[in-house]
């Protein structure tokens, strides 16, 4: 430690620490633009100039290590001037627009201005002007002429989302911050580079011109999208969600958020909304009371179960749903009798329960890995926050290796790191492919793999295996094509193994908001019930279907056949915040989504995480636990006596939190060798994930979105 003197303090701070470190730790605020905590320091606005005793001028705060014994003023005459002088030359060129400025009222520039801008201009030349760039359809980069250079967006892009999209050109008052060759900002957390710009340069374009900070109210809530379990603002304006920004949590989402988490909320506001029950009468719909609806539903399940009884009743769950609302319709289908229930809609493979499979570690500490052994993932586009802990480790030295798929891993760049070793095979090569890491780590430790390779071990496969022997921290790390996979108990009890003789952690990286959660309550068959696959395969016999939250022909496995079977239901209900469904469906509930409801979600790591409504239900939406509640009521159903989300989370364990036991990515399946082709697992791509973000605008306008439209038509021609 080294012990410094500032502004009068004596401050105790770690050998190599920057003089701003040590006015943080201080609780010291100097004024500054281009640093920021989580980035490389640029020391390129010169903002943070402070008196350094015995130095012979300023000295920038962020780059100025600290020496025993330093004296350091922050407020001296020689600082304050020297800062005074840096904002004059910052607001030469900067235009006078702050009453049309989207950033106007939390501007850094804006705010400085204040303390250390003068009253006027010395200057009268004609103020510099920067033409806009179109970069796509979630950054507006009208103003330019905005920019001051602190290039935090281009750190960013280069060190946090690990692509560099942005850059400098030019020199002195010609720079310009621009994409190369007019590209476009693709980056799938791209948005970051609009709250950390302290300017207004870089802003919203979904959210240009809409509404003034200070007439937003700002209220917490948890995305509902990625098993991240992100932090984020809601803010709102009339009972509206106008924007989404990120609430910082370093040991889930640290100050980031991806693009789904922040513009999705577009799809809240959309034409698709449905705001009032309807019912199907001679193939026309017609918008009804609840009373009516529900009245239809109740009677309607009754005499299927009279007639064709409970096992003709099937319920599919979105693991999206927050954790009361699949409590609830997990004890609704069993209450009528029925064990048909599940959330594993895109699933291969139903084996019985053994554990809640979960990330097998904390969010945080994937930042700390030294090695990792990634299996079925497109790991940037599934979880971009997890991607982006993981791309810091490989920053400072670990090594990442890949068993994947060529459609999940194009090439090595795909990933935006560095990727060690990859093995790029078909899904039913996954299991040769991890058969062959674990005999090369049995020949080093001298056990018997629990799978003998066709082949020996490639050179691939013992440097995967070399990398995992060595290192402290270490995982393996499964992804959605590896949870969707038709094999995916022999996939895990591989890992397992692996794990075991190398000292790394085993986990899933969990595909939705709430995958944990709904393990949790059981939102599966317990008692010989039908699984997802098997109620949406043709001749399940499924008389009644309910759907909670879920679209079945883009959400599961069977894709468009989905609609078939369900299609010769009886009676199909839906219980969605959008028109969904409207082929096979004989009633739609509208449901609040997670803006419009309490609730909880458990992420990946199995935190739980509950939250408040932040606005008022469209029309007449409900929270679809008091619908759940209410039909539970009106079937005669005992235990259903709840009247708010408390209460619900009550009935689940501890007040829902997780039994440290129940946590285990156990499989008592032995791992055997592929018996031949197995279907590629059903993964869906980054804007087509849930039934919220399918409908954002904005994120169905950008390349990722375009891609996955595309690939279809590509595979058709392929096949031609």
């Amino acid at each position: 430690m080294v012990e410094i003197e500032l502004d009068g303090k004596k401050v105790d701070v770690t050998e190599g620490s920057m003089i701003m470190h040590a006015a943080d730790k201080a609780g010291t605020y100097i004024p500054h633009f281009c640093y920021h905590k989580k980035l490389s320091i640029a020391a390129n606005c010169r903002m943070c100039l402070v008196d350094v005793e015995k130095a012979p001028k300023p000295m920038p705060a962020c780059a100025t290590p600290v020496t025993q014994g330093m004296i350091v003023r922050t407020k001296s005459e020689k600082a304050i001037k020297a800062q005074q002088s840096v904002m004059e030359f910052l607001l030469i060129n900067h235009p006078l627009d702050c009453p049309i400025c989207d950033q106007g009222g939390e501007c850094q520039l804006q705010d400085l201005a204040v303390g250390y801008g003068g009253s006027s201009s010395r200057y009268e030349e004609e103020k510099r002007v920067v033409f806009h760039k179109d970069v796509g359809p979630l950054i507006s980069m009208e103003e330019m002429s905005r920019c001051i250079h602190c290039t935090r967006c281009v750190r960013f892009g280069q060190e946090v989302a690990g692509v560099m999209e942005l850059g400098m050109t030019q020199r002195g008052e010609h720079s310009e911050i621009e994409t190369f060759l007019g590209d476009s900002v693709d980056s799938e957390l791209s948005g970051n580079m609009i709250d950390i710009c302290p300017v207004g340069a870089l802003t919203s374009k979904p959210f240009r011109y809409s509404a003034r900070t200070w007439e937003l109210s700002r209220r917490k809530s948890v995305s509902p999208h990625d098993s991240t379990g992100a932090n984020l603002i809601v803010q709102v304006k009339n009972n509206r969600v106008m924007r989404v920004v990120p609430l910082e949590n370093e040991d889930v989402n640290e100050c980031w958020i991806a693009d789904r988490d922040r513009f999705s909320y577009e799809g809240l506001n959309g034409p698709e909304r449905l705001t009032q029950p309807m019912l199907k009468q001679g193939g026309q719909w017609h918008q009804v009371d609840w009373q009516t609806a529900l009245e239809y539903v109740a009677n309607g399940l009754k005499q299927i179960k009279a007639d064709h009884g409970a096992q003709s009743i099937g319920t599919l769950v979105s693991p999206h749903s927050t954790l009361e609302e699949l409590q609830l319709a997990a004890m609704l289908t069993r209450e009528l009798g029925s064990d048909n229930i599940d959330h594993r809609l895109r699933n291969a493979e139903f084996t019985a329960f053994e554990g809640v499979r979960w990330l097998g570690t904390s969010i945080a500490s994937l930042t700390q890995l030294q090695r990792a052994l990634v299996v079925g993932s497109n790991l940037r586009k599934d979880h971009p926050l997890f991607a982006q802990r993981i791309r810091q480790a490989v920053r400072k030295g670990a090594a990442l290796s890949v068993i994947t798929s060529a459609s999940l891993m194009a090439d090595r760049e795909a990933w935006a790191m560095n990727v060690a070793q990859s093995t790029i095979v078909e899904a039913d090569q996954w299991i040769e492919a991890l058969a062959a890491v674990a005999a090369a780590i049995g020949q080093t430790n001298g056990a018997a793999a629990p799978l003998a390779p066709k082949n020996a071990p490639d050179a691939t496969a013992q440097a995967i295996a070399a990398s995992l022997l060595t290192g402290e921290r270490k995982a393996i790390l499964l992804g959605n094509a590896a949870a969707h996979h038709a094999q995916a108990s022999s996939l895990l009890a591989l890992a397992n193994w692996i794990g075991a003789q190398t000292g790394a952690t085993v986990g899933y990286l969990t595909e939705a908001a709430n995958t944990v959660g709904a393990q949790l309550v059981g939102a599966f068959p317990k008692n010989g019930g039908l699984d997802a696959g098997r109620m949406l395969a043709a001749g399940s016999g499924l008389k009644a279907v309910l759907l909670l939250n879920t679209e079945p022909v883009f959400d599961s496995a069977a894709g468009a056949a989905a609609a078939d079977v369900i299609g010769n239901a009886q009676m199909v209900v839906t219980l969605s915040p959008f028109k969904a469904n409207l082929e096979f469906s004989d009633v739609l509930l509208p449901i609040a989504p997670f803006t419009e409801t309490p609730g909880t979600f458990v992420n990946a790591e199995g935190r739980v995480q509950s939250f408040h409504a932040v606005v008022k239900p469209q029309g007449e939406a409900r929270p679809a636990w008091k619908v759940l509640r209410v039909l539970a009521n009106l079937l005669g159903l005992p235990g259903f006596a709840f009247e708010s989300t408390a209460d619900v989370l009550r009935t689940i364990g501890d007040n829902g939190a997780v039994p440290a036991d129940a946590l285990r990515n156990t499989t008592a399946a032995r791992a055997v060798a592929s018996t031949g082709a197995v279907p590629a697992p059903v993964v869906a791509s980054i804007y087509r994930l849930d039934s919220i973000v399918r409908r954002a605008p904005s994120l169905q306008l950008t390349a990722d979105a375009r891609n996955a439209l595309a690939a279809p038509a590509r595979a058709e021609e392929a096949l031609a």
